[in-house]
């Protein structure tokens, strides 16, 4: 199997959100960031650019009814860096996260 992309998760913003899932949102999220590690052009339901930002993506998860996001980023290249994740309870994405993602992104930048 050839890796198109790698996927880490940037300190704990992920993983905190992902421990805490039940075993079928886990799966579901292994199966969707699995899909982006070797899909060279991912659909935009699974990986959307959000407009209105400078590289940041937000991979998108369904199950049964339930929506989850998780904000991402680009580094050299083919590197996805995944930042904080949430629950989507309403339909348009709430700013706070985004801002919160667009932190994320900026404290991973100064940190290299």
């Amino acid at each position: 199997m050839n890796l198109v992309r790698q996927v880490v998760a940037y300190k704990n913003y992920f993983l905190d959100f992902y421990i805490v899932q039940p075993d079928n949102v886990q799966s579901k999220i292994e199966w969707t960031l699995n899909l982006i590690r070797v899909t060279r052009q991912v659909p935009e339901k699974y990986f959307k650019h959000i407009e209105g930002t400078k590289g940041l993506y937000e991979i998108r998860v369904e199950v049964g009814g339930n929506i989850y996001r998780i904000f991402s980023f680009f580094d050299k290249g083919n590197l996805v860096v995944l930042g904080n994740a949430f629950q989507k309870k309403t339909k348009k994405t709430p700013k706070q996260e985004i801002e919160r993602a667009l932190k994320i992104m900026e404290e991973y930048s100064n940190e290299k």
